[in-house]
Protein backbone atom coordinates (compact mmCIF):
# COMPACT_ATOMS: atom_id res chain seq x y z
CA UNK A 1 0.00 0.00 0.00
CA UNK A 2 1.41 3.44 -0.94
CA UNK A 3 1.02 4.74 2.52
CA UNK A 4 3.56 2.17 4.03
CA UNK A 5 6.64 3.67 1.62
CA UNK A 6 10.08 5.40 3.88
CA UNK A 7 9.20 8.56 2.41
CA UNK A 8 6.06 10.31 1.18
CA UNK A 9 5.07 13.81 0.42
CA UNK A 10 1.71 15.27 1.40
CA UNK A 11 0.30 18.34 1.50
CA UNK A 12 -1.31 18.16 5.08
CA UNK A 13 0.05 15.70 7.74
CA UNK A 14 -2.88 14.83 10.44
CA UNK A 15 -1.36 13.87 14.03
CA UNK A 16 -4.19 12.20 15.99
CA UNK A 17 -7.14 10.66 15.04
CA UNK A 18 -9.55 12.21 17.75
CA UNK A 19 -12.65 14.13 16.83
CA UNK A 20 -10.58 16.87 15.95
CA UNK A 21 -7.87 15.01 13.72
CA UNK A 22 -10.72 13.03 11.59
CA UNK A 23 -13.14 16.37 11.08
CA UNK A 24 -9.84 18.06 10.34
CA UNK A 25 -8.57 15.13 7.68
CA UNK A 26 -12.58 14.95 6.01
CA UNK A 27 -12.91 18.88 5.52
CA UNK A 28 -8.95 18.97 4.11
CA UNK A 29 -9.26 15.96 1.78
CA UNK A 30 -12.76 16.36 0.76
CA UNK A 31 -11.13 19.88 -0.48
CA UNK A 32 -8.67 17.59 -3.23
CA UNK A 33 -5.92 17.98 -0.59
CA UNK A 34 -3.49 15.08 -0.31
CA UNK A 35 -4.24 14.32 3.22
CA UNK A 36 -2.44 12.06 5.96
CA UNK A 37 -3.50 10.72 9.68
CA UNK A 38 -0.85 9.15 12.09
CA UNK A 39 -2.67 7.87 15.09
CA UNK A 40 -0.28 6.53 17.81
CA UNK A 41 -2.67 4.12 19.26
CA UNK A 42 -3.20 0.95 17.91
CA UNK A 43 -7.59 1.45 17.98
CA UNK A 44 -9.32 4.91 17.11
CA UNK A 45 -11.00 5.47 19.30
CA UNK A 46 -9.68 3.48 22.72
CA UNK A 47 -9.22 4.18 25.10
CA UNK A 48 -11.83 7.19 25.63
CA UNK A 49 -10.92 9.80 27.94
CA UNK A 50 -14.31 11.48 28.32
CA UNK A 51 -17.65 11.43 29.88
CA UNK A 52 -18.75 10.87 26.21
CA UNK A 53 -22.03 13.66 26.34
CA UNK A 54 -22.80 15.97 23.58
CA UNK A 55 -25.38 18.76 23.21
CA UNK A 56 -27.74 18.72 20.00
CA UNK A 57 -27.67 22.08 19.64
CA UNK A 58 -23.39 21.92 19.05
CA UNK A 59 -23.63 19.43 16.67
CA UNK A 60 -26.53 21.26 14.38
CA UNK A 61 -24.47 24.10 14.86
CA UNK A 62 -21.71 22.40 12.58
CA UNK A 63 -23.83 20.81 10.32
CA UNK A 64 -23.43 17.19 12.27
CA UNK A 65 -25.80 14.46 12.15
CA UNK A 66 -24.82 11.93 13.75
CA UNK A 67 -24.86 7.78 12.77
CA UNK A 68 -27.28 6.24 14.64
CA UNK A 69 -24.97 3.62 15.63
CA UNK A 70 -23.08 6.39 17.96
CA UNK A 71 -25.74 7.16 19.99
CA UNK A 72 -25.95 5.46 23.36
CA UNK A 73 -27.99 7.58 24.90
CA UNK A 74 -30.52 10.60 24.76
CA UNK A 75 -30.56 13.17 27.26
CA UNK A 76 -33.15 16.18 27.84
CA UNK A 77 -31.28 17.76 30.67
CA UNK A 78 -29.43 18.02 33.66
CA UNK A 79 -29.83 17.25 37.36
CA UNK A 80 -27.73 19.11 39.52
CA UNK A 81 -27.08 18.18 43.18
CA UNK A 82 -25.60 20.36 46.10
CA UNK A 83 -23.36 19.03 49.03
CA UNK A 84 -26.16 18.32 50.79
CA UNK A 85 -28.19 16.63 48.19
CA UNK A 86 -30.73 19.36 46.87
CA UNK A 87 -31.73 18.74 43.29
CA UNK A 88 -32.17 21.63 40.36
CA UNK A 89 -32.98 20.46 37.20
CA UNK A 90 -32.16 22.17 33.95
CA UNK A 91 -34.33 20.88 30.90
CA UNK A 92 -35.21 22.51 27.45
CA UNK A 93 -34.05 22.75 23.91
CA UNK A 94 -30.23 23.87 24.40
CA UNK A 95 -29.52 21.11 27.00
CA UNK A 96 -31.27 18.45 24.73
CA UNK A 97 -27.93 15.66 23.62
CA UNK A 98 -26.41 12.64 24.02
CA UNK A 99 -24.33 10.24 25.51
CA UNK A 100 -22.07 8.76 22.94
CA UNK A 101 -20.34 5.59 22.25
CA UNK A 102 -17.10 7.27 21.61
CA UNK A 103 -15.42 4.40 20.34
CA UNK A 104 -17.72 4.22 17.73
CA UNK A 105 -18.15 8.08 16.80
CA UNK A 106 -14.21 8.00 16.53
CA UNK A 107 -14.16 4.98 14.14
CA UNK A 108 -17.49 6.50 12.30
CA UNK A 109 -15.71 10.34 11.94
CA UNK A 110 -12.26 8.51 10.43
CA UNK A 111 -14.60 6.82 8.12
CA UNK A 112 -16.13 9.52 7.27
CA UNK A 113 -12.64 11.40 6.45
CA UNK A 114 -10.89 8.22 4.37
CA UNK A 115 -14.47 8.39 2.21
CA UNK A 116 -13.14 11.94 1.68
CA UNK A 117 -10.12 11.02 0.48
CA UNK A 118 -7.87 11.07 3.68
CA UNK A 119 -5.20 8.40 4.41
CA UNK A 120 -4.55 6.58 7.96
CA UNK A 121 -1.95 4.65 9.90
CA UNK A 122 -2.79 3.32 12.87
CA UNK A 123 -0.54 2.20 15.39
CA UNK A 124 1.99 4.67 14.23
CA UNK A 125 3.65 7.51 16.35
CA UNK A 126 4.82 10.85 15.41
CA UNK A 127 8.69 10.99 17.18
CA UNK A 128 10.21 14.35 16.18
CA UNK A 129 9.63 16.61 13.14
CA UNK A 130 12.36 19.30 11.54
CA UNK A 131 11.86 21.91 8.95
CA UNK A 132 13.81 21.62 5.58
CA UNK A 133 13.10 24.00 2.68
CA UNK A 134 9.88 25.63 3.64
CA UNK A 135 8.48 21.73 4.40
CA UNK A 136 7.96 19.93 7.22
CA UNK A 137 9.59 16.72 7.84
CA UNK A 138 7.99 14.32 10.60
CA UNK A 139 9.18 11.16 11.67
CA UNK A 140 6.57 8.76 11.89
CA UNK A 141 7.48 5.21 13.64
CA UNK A 142 5.15 2.82 12.75
CA UNK A 143 4.62 -1.35 12.87
CA UNK A 144 7.30 -1.81 9.46
CA UNK A 145 9.60 0.65 11.57
CA UNK A 146 10.81 4.51 11.04
CA UNK A 147 9.27 6.80 8.48
CA UNK A 148 9.51 10.33 7.17
CA UNK A 149 6.80 12.56 6.02
CA UNK A 150 6.82 15.71 4.34
CA UNK A 151 3.94 18.00 4.80
CA UNK A 152 3.16 21.39 3.77
CA UNK A 153 1.02 21.69 6.45
CA UNK A 154 1.10 19.67 9.73
CA UNK A 155 -2.15 19.77 11.95
CA UNK A 156 -1.48 18.79 15.95
CA UNK A 157 -4.57 16.94 16.93
CA UNK A 158 -2.50 14.91 19.47
CA UNK A 159 -4.41 15.65 22.79
CA UNK A 160 -3.81 17.00 25.67
CA UNK A 161 -0.08 15.23 25.87
CA UNK A 162 0.34 17.19 22.15
CA UNK A 163 3.94 17.49 21.21
CA UNK A 164 3.21 18.88 17.60
CA UNK A 165 2.98 22.21 19.26
CA UNK A 166 6.45 21.76 20.53
CA UNK A 167 8.06 21.09 18.02
CA UNK A 168 7.37 23.65 16.61
CA UNK A 169 8.14 26.15 19.20
CA UNK A 170 4.66 27.18 20.16
CA UNK A 171 4.51 27.91 24.29
CA UNK A 172 1.70 25.36 24.91
CA UNK A 173 2.26 24.71 28.37
CA UNK A 174 -0.26 25.70 31.25
CA UNK A 175 -0.12 25.96 34.47
CA UNK A 176 -0.22 22.77 36.82
CA UNK A 177 -3.16 23.98 38.79
CA UNK A 178 -5.19 24.73 35.02
CA UNK A 179 -5.62 21.17 34.47
CA UNK A 180 -8.40 18.46 35.92
CA UNK A 181 -7.46 15.52 37.34
CA UNK A 182 -9.98 13.23 36.18
CA UNK A 183 -10.87 9.87 36.87
CA UNK A 184 -14.10 7.55 36.05
CA UNK A 185 -15.89 4.31 35.97
CA UNK A 186 -18.41 2.65 33.47
CA UNK A 187 -20.38 0.79 35.47
CA UNK A 188 -23.24 -1.23 34.84
CA UNK A 189 -26.63 -1.21 36.71
CA UNK A 190 -26.19 2.50 38.18
CA UNK A 191 -29.93 3.44 39.42
CA UNK A 192 -29.88 6.62 37.77
CA UNK A 193 -32.46 8.73 35.74
CA UNK A 194 -32.01 8.25 31.98
CA UNK A 195 -33.14 10.95 30.50
CA UNK A 196 -30.87 13.49 32.72
CA UNK A 197 -26.85 13.35 33.34
CA UNK A 198 -26.22 14.02 36.80
CA UNK A 199 -23.59 16.77 38.54
CA UNK A 200 -22.73 16.67 41.59
CA UNK A 201 -20.97 19.67 43.58
CA UNK A 202 -18.96 20.35 46.80
CA UNK A 203 -16.00 20.70 48.73
CA UNK A 204 -15.89 17.33 50.08
CA UNK A 205 -17.67 15.65 46.55
CA UNK A 206 -14.68 17.19 44.04
CA UNK A 207 -12.79 19.86 44.88
CA UNK A 208 -12.77 22.99 42.56
CA UNK A 209 -14.88 20.04 39.95
CA UNK A 210 -17.63 18.23 40.18
CA UNK A 211 -18.60 14.68 40.18
CA UNK A 212 -20.47 13.11 37.38
CA UNK A 213 -23.48 10.58 36.19
CA UNK A 214 -23.95 9.84 32.34
CA UNK A 215 -26.60 7.32 31.73
CA UNK A 216 -26.11 5.21 28.57
CA UNK A 217 -27.86 2.43 26.79
CA UNK A 218 -27.03 -0.57 29.20
CA UNK A 219 -24.40 1.01 31.57
CA UNK A 220 -23.56 4.46 32.78
CA UNK A 221 -19.94 6.65 33.00
CA UNK A 222 -19.10 7.74 36.41
CA UNK A 223 -16.56 10.07 37.30
CA UNK A 224 -15.10 13.53 38.36
CA UNK A 225 -12.88 15.88 38.30
CA UNK A 226 -10.67 17.86 40.87
CA UNK A 227 -8.03 20.49 40.60
CA UNK A 228 -5.59 18.79 43.13
CA UNK A 229 -4.60 22.93 44.81
CA UNK A 230 -7.84 21.84 46.46
CA UNK A 231 -7.73 18.23 47.36
CA UNK A 232 -6.95 16.09 50.72
CA UNK A 233 -6.50 13.11 48.18
CA UNK A 234 -6.26 11.87 44.95
CA UNK A 235 -9.50 11.60 42.16
CA UNK A 236 -9.82 8.01 42.45
CA UNK A 237 -10.32 7.96 46.51
CA UNK A 238 -12.53 10.95 45.75
CA UNK A 239 -14.47 8.53 42.94
CA UNK A 240 -14.60 5.59 45.23
CA UNK A 241 -15.99 8.05 48.34
CA UNK A 242 -18.42 9.63 46.47
CA UNK A 243 -19.74 5.49 45.19
CA UNK A 244 -19.98 4.40 48.29
CA UNK A 245 -22.15 7.78 49.59
CA UNK A 246 -24.39 7.02 47.19
CA UNK A 247 -25.34 3.29 47.99
CA UNK A 248 -29.06 3.63 46.76
CA UNK A 249 -27.43 4.40 42.90
CA UNK A 250 -24.68 2.28 43.05
CA UNK A 251 -25.44 -0.78 45.47
CA UNK A 252 -25.73 -3.26 42.30
CA UNK A 253 -23.17 -1.90 39.94
CA UNK A 254 -20.19 -2.99 38.85
CA UNK A 255 -17.51 -1.22 36.83
CA UNK A 256 -16.50 -2.87 33.31
CA UNK A 257 -13.90 -0.07 32.50
CA UNK A 258 -11.91 2.55 34.22
CA UNK A 259 -10.23 5.57 32.43
CA UNK A 260 -7.89 8.65 33.89
CA UNK A 261 -6.43 11.59 32.73
CA UNK A 262 -5.42 15.19 32.72
CA UNK A 263 -8.07 18.03 31.74
CA UNK A 264 -6.79 21.71 30.63
CA UNK A 265 -9.64 23.96 31.97
CA UNK A 266 -7.64 26.85 30.77
CA UNK A 267 -6.35 28.29 27.06
CA UNK A 268 -3.37 29.84 26.70
CA UNK A 269 -1.37 28.73 23.84
CA UNK A 270 -0.47 29.91 20.75
CA UNK A 271 -2.53 28.19 18.13
CA UNK A 272 -0.12 28.71 14.88
CA UNK A 273 3.32 28.36 13.65
CA UNK A 274 4.53 27.99 10.20
CA UNK A 275 3.19 25.49 8.57
CA UNK A 276 1.59 24.47 11.93
CA UNK A 277 -1.63 24.51 13.33
CA UNK A 278 -3.04 22.93 16.53
CA UNK A 279 -6.67 21.91 16.83
CA UNK A 280 -8.70 20.34 20.00
CA UNK A 281 -7.16 19.52 23.21
CA UNK A 282 -3.76 20.12 21.51
CA UNK A 283 -4.43 24.02 21.76
CA UNK A 284 -6.46 23.28 25.27
CA UNK A 285 -9.98 24.67 23.66
CA UNK A 286 -12.25 23.34 26.20
CA UNK A 287 -14.90 24.66 27.89
CA UNK A 288 -13.43 26.20 31.22
CA UNK A 289 -16.33 25.49 33.58
CA UNK A 290 -17.26 21.85 32.86
CA UNK A 291 -14.15 20.87 30.54
CA UNK A 292 -16.24 19.84 27.92
CA UNK A 293 -14.54 19.54 24.40
CA UNK A 294 -16.04 17.69 21.80
CA UNK A 295 -18.00 20.51 20.05
CA UNK A 296 -15.22 22.92 20.50
CA UNK A 297 -12.51 20.41 19.40
CA UNK A 298 -14.76 19.94 16.44
CA UNK A 299 -15.25 23.58 15.24
CA UNK A 300 -11.77 24.28 15.55
CA UNK A 301 -10.93 21.23 13.08
CA UNK A 302 -13.71 23.20 10.83
CA UNK A 303 -11.73 26.49 11.07
CA UNK A 304 -8.44 25.15 10.59
CA UNK A 305 -9.31 23.03 7.67
CA UNK A 306 -10.86 26.80 6.25
CA UNK A 307 -7.35 28.61 6.72
CA UNK A 308 -5.53 25.41 5.25
CA UNK A 309 -7.30 25.40 2.10
CA UNK A 310 -7.00 29.09 1.35
CA UNK A 311 -3.02 28.91 2.38
CA UNK A 312 -2.21 25.92 0.32
CA UNK A 313 -4.19 27.75 -2.58
CA UNK A 314 -2.02 30.83 -2.23
CA UNK A 315 1.43 28.46 -1.99
CA UNK A 316 1.67 30.30 1.74
CA UNK A 317 1.55 28.34 4.99
CA UNK A 318 3.31 31.25 7.29
CA UNK A 319 2.61 31.94 10.84
CA UNK A 320 1.30 35.20 9.15
CA UNK A 321 -0.99 33.48 6.34
CA UNK A 322 -2.38 30.75 9.07
CA UNK A 323 -3.47 33.54 11.96
CA UNK A 324 -6.80 34.28 10.52
CA UNK A 325 -7.39 30.65 12.07
CA UNK A 326 -6.45 32.24 15.49
CA UNK A 327 -8.63 35.01 14.71
CA UNK A 328 -11.63 33.18 13.27
CA UNK A 329 -11.47 31.25 17.31
CA UNK A 330 -11.23 34.59 19.25
CA UNK A 331 -13.92 36.42 17.26
CA UNK A 332 -16.19 32.71 17.85
CA UNK A 333 -14.89 32.02 21.71
CA UNK A 334 -12.24 34.64 22.90
CA UNK A 335 -14.64 36.82 24.84
CA UNK A 336 -16.99 34.34 26.16
CA UNK A 337 -13.86 32.15 27.18
CA UNK A 338 -12.66 35.29 28.99
CA UNK A 339 -16.29 35.17 31.03
CA UNK A 340 -16.12 31.42 31.34
CA UNK A 341 -12.61 32.17 33.08
CA UNK A 342 -13.85 34.52 35.58
CA UNK A 343 -16.94 32.54 36.49
CA UNK A 344 -14.09 29.96 36.83
CA UNK A 345 -12.43 32.04 39.10
CA UNK A 346 -15.85 32.73 41.38
CA UNK A 347 -16.88 29.08 41.42
CA UNK A 348 -13.44 28.31 43.07
CA UNK A 349 -14.20 30.62 45.81
CA UNK A 350 -17.83 28.94 46.82
CA UNK A 351 -18.20 26.97 50.21
CA UNK A 352 -20.62 24.09 50.62
CA UNK A 353 -23.08 26.75 52.09
CA UNK A 354 -22.63 29.27 49.04
CA UNK A 355 -23.59 25.99 46.20
CA UNK A 356 -26.50 25.16 48.91
CA UNK A 357 -27.67 29.45 48.74
CA UNK A 358 -27.50 28.72 45.10
CA UNK A 359 -29.76 25.50 44.81
CA UNK A 360 -32.59 26.88 47.02
CA UNK A 361 -32.67 30.31 45.05
CA UNK A 362 -31.18 29.13 41.32
CA UNK A 363 -33.95 28.10 39.21
CA UNK A 364 -32.77 25.65 36.08
CA UNK A 365 -32.80 28.44 34.05
CA UNK A 366 -30.53 30.84 36.44
CA UNK A 367 -27.91 27.94 36.32
CA UNK A 368 -28.30 27.73 32.56
CA UNK A 369 -27.13 31.34 32.20
CA UNK A 370 -24.47 31.17 34.74
CA UNK A 371 -22.61 28.04 31.89
CA UNK A 372 -23.44 30.34 29.37
CA UNK A 373 -21.21 33.04 30.93
CA UNK A 374 -24.00 35.19 31.45
CA UNK A 375 -23.45 36.65 34.67
CA UNK A 376 -25.14 40.05 34.79
CA UNK A 377 -28.14 38.38 36.03
CA UNK A 378 -26.96 37.22 39.06
CA UNK A 379 -26.50 41.11 40.10
CA UNK A 380 -30.06 41.84 38.91
CA UNK A 381 -31.15 38.61 40.91
CA UNK A 382 -29.82 40.28 44.49
CA UNK A 383 -32.27 42.84 44.02
CA UNK A 384 -35.05 40.08 44.22
CA UNK A 385 -33.22 37.67 46.48
CA UNK A 386 -30.84 39.44 48.81
CA UNK A 387 -29.43 36.64 49.99
CA UNK A 388 -27.41 36.14 47.10
CA UNK A 389 -25.82 39.74 48.25
CA UNK A 390 -22.69 37.64 49.76
CA UNK A 391 -22.04 35.80 46.37
CA UNK A 392 -22.45 38.81 44.28
CA UNK A 393 -19.61 40.21 46.14
CA UNK A 394 -17.43 37.52 45.74
CA UNK A 395 -17.78 37.36 41.65
CA UNK A 396 -17.36 40.96 42.08
CA UNK A 397 -14.37 41.02 43.83
CA UNK A 398 -12.82 38.71 41.39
Amino acid sequence: MEQWRDKMRVDCLIVGAGPAGSVAAKEIASRGYETLVVEKRQEIGAPKRCAEGITKHGLDKLGIKLHPLCISGRISGAALYSPSGKMVTMEGEEMEGYVLERKIFEKWLAAEAIKAGAKYMVKSQAMGMEKEGGKWKVRVKTIEGMKEIEANIVIGADGVESKVGRWAGLNTVNKITDYHSGIQFEMVNVDAEEKYIHLFFGREVAPLGYAWIFPKAFSANVGLGILEKGAKMKAYEYLIKFIKEHEEIFKNAQPIEINGGGVPVAHFTEMVADGVMLVGDAAQLVNPIHGGGMTRAIHSSIMAAEVADKALKKGDVSKETLKEYEKMWDEEYGEKTKKLMKLRAFLEKLEDKDFELLADILQGEDIYALTQAKLSFLIKKVVTKPALLGLAKKYLMD
